[in-house]
């Protein structure tokens, strides 16, 4: 049911997965750190079989043909850039827009930039980024949430300390929440040579310069209880940045993992979400 894409770009090629109809409703979804286009491998299967066009695609740095040095190509109006484009050599001119982790965040500002392009949109775990960014001064447990940033930004010896030892550091992250297998795949696709460094330039290319606005596409929040990275406050204060519809669904005992922890639970509540809208 899946078919693998190669999608050309001025860029590069993205490589991603699909399914359904050519003729479906469009939807696109933008995976996170440290995984790949494979976290959303249930969700654009089912979504396939349920009539729609889903296409997840390996975004920059982890798409091997998408994979610049400098750091500076990286930034966030690239990465949304990148989305329409992606949208446009599909052919979409409106599109259903989903995103977890980085993907979430990189929706949200595609959201605000471009919400002529966007029918609705869903994000998974990321808070809106004011909000986040509000939390982060003013909530001590989502400061300290937020510690890693630093190191992650300032350093390339993570790249060694998530690497070692067969990429313990990275698979220490998914806490045993999704299987051995996928954790194996994403370790080996973040080994090759300059993927991992590719992947740490988006923390390290700097905050955006611009506000991010109140969101009005109709939006799907979904948070987990057992989210390190991503605490309550945030995810509570999400609602004062959709001034569209907009549904918070939270998820008891699942951790940051969500696509793949709780396949069925996500992709129950985008559906919904799609057709309500």
């Amino acid at each position: 049911m899946i078919d693998h894409l190669s999608i050309p770009t001025s860029a590069g090629s993205f490589d991603a997965i699909a399914a359904g109809p050519e003729d479906g409703r469009p939807v696109l979804l933008l995976h996170g750190f440290p995984e790949a286009c494979l976290e959303w491998e249930h969700q654009v299967a089912t979504l396939g079989v349920l009539g729609h066009r889903a296409v997840a695609f390996d975004q920059r740095g982890y798409s091997p043909g998408v994979r610049p040095e400098q750091v500076a190509e990286y930034g966030i109006d690239t990465l949304v850039g990148d989305v329409i484009t992606v949208a446009d050599q599909l052919g979409w001119g409106r599109f259903d827009l989903v995103g977890h982790d980085w993907g979430g965040a990189v929706a949200w500002w595609t959201a605000d930039a471009h919400p002529e392009r966007l029918r609705s949109l869903a994000v998974v775990s990321t808070p809106h980024p004011a909000a986040l960014a509000h939390a982060m001064k003013t909530d001590e447990d989502q400061h300290l949430r937020s510690g890693y940033l630093t190191e992650w930004r300032q350093t390339r010896v993570t790249e060694r300390r998530m690497l070692d030892n067969h990429g313990e550091g990275l698979r220490q992250m998914f806490d045993r929440r999704i299987s051995p297998g996928r954790i194996d795949e994403y370790v080996q696709r973040l080994s090759e040579e300059g993927a991992l460094t590719a992947a740490l330039n988006w923390y390290r290319a700097g905050r955006p310069g611009g506000k991010i606005g109140k969101i009005e596409t109709p939006t799907l929040y979904v948070w987990s209880t057992e989210d390190v990275a991503f605490g309550s406050v945030a995810a509570l204060d999400t609602a004062a940045w959709c001034t569209g519809p907009y549904r918070f669904e939270m998820l008891e005992d699942v951790s940051h993992w969500v696509p793949e922890e709780a396949p069925e639970a996500l992709t129950t509540l985008l559906y919904e979400h799609l057709t309500a809208h």
